[in-house]
């Protein structure tokens, strides 16, 4: 469901029948009082919502949109568009949630609503977002994100963590973890051998050590020692002038070496259709790239193409 306060309870009923979402059989893991406000709310007539308490009492039609009520909030017991410790908690219950039915193979993928990283905090979950609560929850050390658009793919050496800390801490053996990671997602959306580009972290890619040497002791090495392994990578490159070539269709994904590098180019080219992909977890998970917009929360106006395309993949990804 996402941090209630948001946006997310209103994208997850705006994308429900979609073309493309229904050939997925859809649970809402949330509270059953929120789904219902925003269903008023949005006045739609074509489903309704059906309680349930376990998987096993859903019900699959196109008349009816499953309800997994984990009761978390009383009805009018949160604000809309404020940041609050108890819409963070209800957050961060949904993920949990998620992930105990989909490590017992109850629910085969999730695909995650935004939340709000302040009110996650002040409800006392010290997380820097999902890609890292589900790392935890999960017991995964190797993992990495994925921002993936209709004509841009985009993986992250690091995501949530000061700049200063993104180039302190990279090393030749987390760009070969991520570089690998990448490359077993584009094998599963059917690449038989993508073509990977590594970008540098320095202007110019450090220019062979004038701006710069982390390109030599790190990323070359590491670029190095996947093509040993039969990897079709390349670079580094210079991020500003690689992500053109990609988006030319050169290169079916690339390596961004921190949060900004990689986000920017896709949010620009398609902020409304954007999917976030977390890579090395045992289940797919997929989400909206985009935050809890509390500013325009509760007022029917978000748009839901990041949800549709996020829900279309994950279905992609099981086939």
């Amino acid at each position: 469901m996402g941090d209630p306060s948001g946006i997310g309870p209103e994208i997850i009923l705006k994308s429900y029948g979609k073309r493309g979402t229904g050939k997925g059989r859809i649970i809402v893991i949330g509270d059953w009082s929120v789904m219902v406000a925003a269903h008023d709310m949005l006045k739609i007539t074509s489903f309704r919502l059906n309680r349930v308490h376990k998987v096993n009492e859903c019900l699959f039609n196109r008349e009816v949109l499953n309800v997994l009520d984990l009761n978390l909030l009383k009805p009018g017991g949160f604000y809309h568009g404020k940041v609050q410790a108890v819409a963070g908690n209800a957050a961060f219950q949904c993920i949990k949630k998620a992930v105990d039915l989909a490590l017992t193979n109850e629910i085969d993928a999730i695909v995650t609503a935004p939340l709000n990283k302040e009110a996650l905090h002040l409800a006392g979950h010290d997380y820097p977002g999902h890609t890292e609560i589900l790392a935890t929850l999960t017991g995964t050390r190797d993992y990495a994100m994925l921002l993936s658009g209709r004509k841009m793919k985009v993986a992250h050496v690091s995501t949530h963590v000061s700049l200063l800390q993104a180039i302190r801490g990279l090393k030749k053996e987390r760009i070969e973890k991520v570089i690998g990671l990448a490359y077993s997602f584009m094998k599963k959306m059917g690449k038989d051998d993508p073509v990977i580009a590594v970008a540098g972290i320095n202007p110019h890619a450090g220019e062979n050590g004038l701006f710069g040497d982390e390109e030599i002791k790190e990323i070359v090495p590491a670029v190095k020692s996947m093509k040993a392994k039969g990897v079709n990578v390349e670079g580094p490159f210079p991020p500003d002038t690689l992500f053109l070539q990609a988006l030319k269709g050169r290169y079916d994904v690339v390596i961004a070496m921190y949060h900004d590098q990689g986000h920017i180019p896709l949010k620009l080219i398609g902020f409304d259709s954007g999917v976030n992909v977390t890579l090395g977890l045992p289940f797919i998970r997929t989400s909206v790239d985009h935050g809890t917009a509390f500013e325009i929360a509760w007022q029917g106006k978000a748009n839901e193409n990041s949800m549709v395309e996020a829900i279309k993949l994950s279905i992609r990804l099981l086939k």
